[in-house]
């Protein structure tokens, strides 16, 4: 009796063992930032903010001591009321915005057609605010130039993909991660792929987020319009071909192992028992 109860301990044993290893093998691949430094500061890479487009839409506010002056200067507020809109004051209104031409210009009120693109909306205020004093319409302008389309869209293995629509000019590829829900367990953790279309050419970067090598990246800060997809892992690729034998043999050999171990189990405490 007290050699069968040693080796059914030893089978229990040595399949909760298998099991324990075939989780830490894939819980290898989950976790993020693997490689990072405790209480080891790091520099922060600085970030200039997005430039602007063809295509962009941005709104231009400009302000000053004197309200008529600055108005000649701002396009009219719209006010929304029951699915249609009026240009006019009360209600809910929202500013219009300038869409910038394929050329990269946009047409601004009495100073005509302005290049805007490759300039961050900090460099337009400035410049805005330059040639309004240079051409004595107003010295004490302060020119507000926020962007109005920024969207990013976040597909494949998430909780939930979607586009959405940024505040300010920069969202990061964990930010919008973060949007959509984070990875499914599914994920590819270290194939994540930035897709970005600029000045006519499409790229594509890959970013591990297991390693803190990815903050290196061109594409760890979104610009308008970035997809991110979240690659879905082989597991979760050979559960969508129904006919794949692999997976049907592993599934049964997973299930078999499992059964093994509850009954082994079961053994090991019904024979202490006696």
């Amino acid at each position: 009796m007290g050699n069968k109860r040693e080796i059914v301990h030893k089978a229990a044993a040595a399949l909760l063992t298998m099991t324990m290893l075939a989780s830490c093998a894939q819980v290898k691949n989950i976790a993020y930032f693997q490689d990072k430094a405790i209480d080891h500061p790091e520099e922060i890479d600085k970030h200039g903010g997005i430039v602007i487009q063809p295509k962009d839409m941005i709104s231009i506010v400009v302000s000053s001591r004197n309200p008529e002056l600055a108005a000649m200067f701002n396009l009219p507020m719209v006010t929304y009321q029951a699915g249609s809109e009026i240009v006019g004051n009360g209600g809910q209104q929202k500013l219009l915005g300038y869409v910038v031409d394929n050329d990269g210009y946009i047409d601004f009120p009495v100073l005509g057609k302005l290049p805007v693109a490759g300039l961050t909306r900090w460099e337009l205020s400035s410049q805005i605010k330059d040639t309004l004093k240079e051409k004595g319409y107003i010295s004490d302008a302060v020119v507000t130039v926020e962007f109005m389309n920024f969207k990013i869209s976040v597909i494949g293995e998430v909780n939930t993909p979607g586009t959405f629509t940024i505040e300010g000019d920069k969202v990061t590829v964990l930010q919008a991660l973060s949007l959509a829900g984070d990875l499914t367990i599914f994920g590819e953790r270290e194939n994540v792929t930035v897709i970005r279309e600029l000045d006519g050419e499409r790229t594509f970067y890959n970013l591990n987020l297991c390693s803190v090598d990815m903050f290196k990246s061109p594409a760890y800060n979104l610009q308008q319009n970035d997809i991110v997809y979240v690659e879905p892992s082989e597991i979760k690729a050979r559960q969508s071909t129904v006919d794949d034998k692999s997976l049907r043999l592993t599934t049964i050999a997973i299930s078999s192992g499992s059964l093994l171990v509850s009954v082994a189990t079961l053994l090991a405490t019904l024979l202490s028992a006696k």
